[in-house]
């Protein structure tokens, strides 16, 4: 990545405006259309809106909906950041987050509770006649990075378009209820039930 695109803050505002963006339940291995809900937060203390969109289960268009999902968007001008709940949805359809960056000029912050393993990721991706293609949308989200919360529980990030210490600052003033920034949490809780009638368990 190329850090001279990086968006500067100046000064994180107690109130930015967070997408979170997460998938909704959905049957291993489907090709129908899988739910992607955001939510808007204003850091991780007042929801302001919701929005959704559809990828293909196992496709290739989470990149494209994602984009234009926050493009459309009223709320985009309002926008400091955009968090992802990983860079996989709907099984493997993987979200590019430079290409993100890039078409909607909102720095990308990727939300993960454990390291990845890219082996594993990179095996079961060789069922997929585009496999490779899969693989550098992986390689694309860059370095992953280890921090702790405010509850000492370690999380791993990857980011694009928004400096290491940037985002380090917005996940910890986002994460109010629990060690995930309640914009993800919200959309996770929101998807399940959407599609489940109720949700269970936390994000």
């Amino acid at each position: 990545m190329n850090q001279n695109i990086n968006k500067k803050f100046r000064s994180i505002k107690k109130e930015i405006r967070i997408l979170g963006v997460d998938d909704a339940p959905f049957t291993p291995h489907t090709t129908q259309p899988v739910m992607l809900i955001a939510t808007v937060f204003r850091a991780g203390h007042w929801l302001d809106g919701v929005i959704r969109t559809f990828i293909t289960g196992d496709g290739r268009n989470s990149t494209h909906q994602i984009i234009i999902m926050v493009n459309n968007t009223r709320h985009k001008d309002q926008l400091g950041v955009m968090m992802l709940d990983g860079i996989t949805f709907g099984g493997f359809n993987i979200a590019n987050i430079r290409k993100i960056f890039e078409a909607t000029k909102i720095p990308v912050i990727v939300v993960m509770r454990k390291y990845p393993n890219l082996a594993k990721i990179e095996k079961a991706l060789k069922r997929f006649p585009d496999w490779k293609e899969r693989w550098n949308d992986v390689l694309d989200a860059g370095k992953i990075y280890k921090i702790k919360n405010e509850n000492k529980d370690n999380l791993y990030i990857q980011i694009c378009g928004i400096d290491l210490e940037d985002a380090e600052k917005i996940i910890k003033l986002s994460s109010t209820r629990s060690d995930i920034p309640e914009p993800l949490r919200a959309a996770h809780i929101i998807a399940a039930g959407v599609i489940t009638g109720e949700s269970k368990g936390n994000a």
